[in-house]
């Protein structure tokens, strides 16, 4: 793949790309959505957003999948008056490596998801309250097979590609797995194939911090705020994870936000790495919901590519789409030998797979931050796809 792009830096801005949320509903009774687990669910909303226009063969529709605490808000504005763009609005719009004048973007909240998506603050239609704790255990390959049918509805039978990371780049190789024919390419960053231990372990840190929280209730804690000091805490340990040691060093060091020298001693007087990390926990709180933040941590403890499929190697092996995987050389939460060994197990089945890091001192969420390294990069991959389309 080449590294030249047609991307110029500065071309468009903020505010090229308005859209509004849209809603997809889904699975009336008595035909309910059909769980992994064998649970069935409906009716399903799903809430989400597209920018730029389908072709007419339907030919230039690529997906967008988020992480964790993302959204379906990806590009954009909701509005003229919105001054906040999506959370890759640096990567969507017009003259951007998602160029929304060549291509019809598609981003949807994931199943369980408490941003308009069906999830635990959704109304269980049985009860007429929240389902709160009472929602069913769904996985990466439910969310996969809910953006599934929202591609039907909108009648588009092939993906130019699907895009993501972290827990966005895990929906990406379950599409290449669980839907092998329906997309040409396939760009997981900052992923694994498999939940780690070590990740299902910091997990299982974080839900315990929430379901500790006697505001927790057992999640029948609606319409209040619920366990808001547990979900802090466990944003607070996220953003640990998400950072790296050489960026907290860097921004913080040992400072203290109290310098004076009579301050020292006071117990009141945090680090600045302390204040920063109970800021980014208030603000999680502000707009995510604690159930859902546990169920969604459990999906993805839950996620292995290979279940179903005969095995990791063989899930792998099974991916048809050409693949470019994109790893953080200071991610140490999805460390990049995770994406270069399924790289090299995609080659040595004869599969179409290249690798490319991202050198950033960010850590795991550089692929939020670092724009201007990767614009280049995704830009030309996508390029290199759609000529192969001949689009």
């Amino acid at each position: 793949m080449s590294n030249k792009s047609p991307y110029s830096p500065g071309t468009g801005t903020y505010g090229e790309v308005i859209t509004q949320p849209r809603i997809f509903t889904f699975g009336q009774p008595p035909n309910e959505f059909v769980l992994e687990s064998g649970q069935r669910l409906g009716p399903i909303d799903i809430v989400y957003e597209t920018y730029g226009t389908l072709n007419a063969d339907r030919s230039n529709a690529i997906l967008i999948v988020h992480a964790l605490t993302m959204d379906h808000h990806a590009a954009g504005k909701n509005a003229p008056a919105d001054k906040a763009p999506g959370w890759w609005d640096d990567l969507i719009g017009p003259g951007k490596p998602f160029d929304t004048n060549r291509f019809y973007m598609i981003c949807s909240n994931v199943l369980g998801g408490c941003r308009g998506t069906t999830g635990p603050t959704s109304l269980n239609p049985t009860t007429g309250k929240p389902f709160g704790m009472d929602f069913p255990v769904y996985t990466i390959k439910d969310m996969v097979r809910v953006q599934r049918e929202l591609i039907r509805h909108l009648g588009i039978d092939h993906l130019l590609l699907v895009a993501g990371g972290s827990m966005g780049g895990m929906q990406v190789l379950e599409w290449g797995v669980t839907f092998p024919e329906m997309m040409d390419g396939l760009m997981p960053i900052a992923t694994s194939g498999r939940m780690t231990a070590q990740n299902i372990a910091f997990n299982e840190i974080m839900r315990q911090t929430i379901m500790l929280d006697p505001a927790w209730n057992r999640g029948d804690y609606y319409p209040g705020t619920g366990p808001a000091a547990g979900l802090s805490i466990a944003r607070m340990l996220g953003m640990v994870t998400y950072r790296s040691d050489e960026l907290f060093t860097a921004r913080f060091g040992r400072r203290m936000t109290n310098h004076y020298p009579e301050a020292y001693y006071n117990f009141e007087n945090r680090f600045e790495i302390e204040s920063y990390l109970h800021y980014q926990g208030e603000k999680l709180v502000e707009r995510f919901d604690a159930n859902t933040y546990i169920l969604l941590c459990k999906a993805m403890d839950l996620h292995d590519i290979g279940r179903g499929h005969g095995g990791y190697e063989a899930a792998l092996a099974s991916i048809q789409a050409q693949t470019y995987f994109i790893g953080v050389d200071s991610d140490w939460l999805y460390p990049p030998l995770y994406m270069v060994e399924m790289a090299e197990i995609m080659k040595k089945a004869k599969g179409q797979a290249e690798y490319w890091e991202l050198k950033s001192p960010h850590g795991h969420d550089a692929f939020l931050i670092e724009f201007e390294k990767m614009r280049p990069v995704v830009a030309s991959y996508v390029q290199e796809l759609a000529r192969k389309r001949g689009l």
